[in-house]
C-alpha cells in the first residue's frame, strides 16, 4: 500500500537516550484488508493481518512488553526485539479501517529496537496521527466470551501479589486498581468503559510514572539508562497522595496502566475484546496472560 503521509518521532526511550519511529499513513484501498505493519530498521517484524503469527514472537517482560523474532523468515535469520509497543500501539485503535507502516530504528551495532518514550503517554502520537489520517473511524470490538480468574503470583513466592478477574460485557471495561502498602500506601484506581474513541481521550493522555524506590532500584540494576524526567513522572516517598501529584488526568497512574493494557491487546490487531477485566496489581505480565485468553478471537474477528 502506497504511504500518503509520513511522521518522526524522536526523544529518549527506556534504553536510549535518542530512539527514533516513522509512521506511515497507507492510502485507503478496499482491495487489501487494514493493517499495522511493524518493521525494525526497514525489515518486516509484524503484521496485524497475520494475527495468527503473534504466538510466534518471543516474549518477555522488563519494564516493558519485549517481542523477539525468531531467527528465520523475513528477517533474514537476524533476530530482533521490539519494546515499548504499547505506548504507540493504542493510537490504531482510533483507525481500525486504515493502513499504517510503522519503522523502528535499532540502535547502532544492536539488534534492540525501542518506541520513544515521548511525554510517557500516547496523546502526542494521537494528535500528530489524526492530523495525517484525519478523523478518528468507530472502533473495532470482538465478542470474547470469557469467563476467568486467577491470581498473580512470582516464582517461587507464596503469597500472590494481585489478581484478573475476566467476565463477557457489551463493550470493552476495566477496573484496574494499584495498591502498594510497601511504598507509602501508594494506591490509584481507575474504572473506565470504551465505548467510542472519546472515551479513549483521557486515557491517551496518562503518562507513565515510577516509585521513587522501584527506580531508585531500576538506575541500581543498570536498567531505564535512557529516561529521564521528560519521559514521564516521579512519584516521591512519602508524597504519594493523588492530591499532592502533579497528575495530568485524575487517578493517572491507575489509567495509565490501562493504556499499556490497551496497547498490549492493541498491538496484536486494532480492536478491543467486549470483556470486562478487573485488575489488582497488573502489569505487563498479567496482560499477555489476558491476551492468552482472547486471542483465538481476535485472530477469528
Amino acid at each position: 500500500m502506497r504511504p500518503l503521509k509520513v511522521k518522526e518521532f524522536r526523544s529518549r526511550s527506556l534504553s536510549y537516550e535518542s530512539a527514533c519511529v516513522r509512521v506511515e499513513v497507507c492510502e485507503k484501498d478496499s482491495q487489501h484488508q487494514s493493517r499495522v505493519q511493524w518493521r525494525i530498521a526497514g525489515r518486516p517484524f509484524y503484521s496485524t493481518d497475520a494475527s495468527k503469527c503473534f504466538m510466534d514472537l518471543g516474549y518477555a517482560v522488563e519494564r516493558t512488553s519485549l517481542y523477539m523474532s525468531g531467527g528465520e523468515g523475513p528477517l533474514g535469520g537476524k533476530d530482533f526485539s521490539l519494546a515499548c509497543t504499547e505506548h504507540l500501539a493504542p493510537v490504531f485503535l482510533m483507525w481500525p479501517g486504515r493502513s499504517f507502516n510503522v519503522d523502528v530504528d535499532c540502535s547502532e551495532g544492536l539488534s534492540r529496537a525501542e518506541i520513544p518514550m515521548m511525554d510517557g503517554s500516547a496523546i502526542s502520537f494521537f494528535n500528530a496521527l489524526r492530523n495525517m489520517a484525519g478523523v478518528p473511524e468507530e472502533l473495532a470490538f470482538y465478542d470474547a466470551p470469557v469467563r476467568d480468574a486467577w491470581e498473580l503470583r512470582r516464582p517461587d513466592a507464596d503469597k500472590a501479589y494481585g489478581c484478573v478477574r475476566i467476565t463477557p460485557s457489551e463493550t470493552f471495561e476495566v477496573s484496574y486498581i494499584l495498591d502498594r502498602p510497601d511504598a507509602h500506601s501508594f494506591h490509584s484506581e481507575a474504572d473506565v468503559s470504551v465505548y467510542s474513541g472519546e472515551d479513549l481521550y483521557n486515557i491517551f493522555e496518562a503518562r507513565t510514572f515510577i516509585l521513587e524506590q522501584d527506580y531508585e532500584k531500576a538506575r541500581r540494576d543498570g536498567l531505564l539508562a535512557g529516561v529521564d524526567e521528560s519521559c514521564g513522572f516521579l512519584i516521591k516517598a512519602g508524597n504519594a497522595d493523588v492530591q499532592s501529584q502533579k497528575y495530568r488526568v485524575r487517578e493517572e497512574p491507575a489509567l495509565h496502566k490501562i493504556l499499556d493494557l490497551l496497547g498490549d491487546l492493541a498491538f496484536v490487531r486494532p480492536a478491543l475484546p467486549k470483556i470486562r477485566v478487573e485488575i489488582l496489581n497488573g502489569g505487563h505480565a498479567a496482560h499477555r496472560q489476558i491476551i492468552e485468553k482472547v486471542i483465538n478471537y481476535a485472530i477469528r474477528f
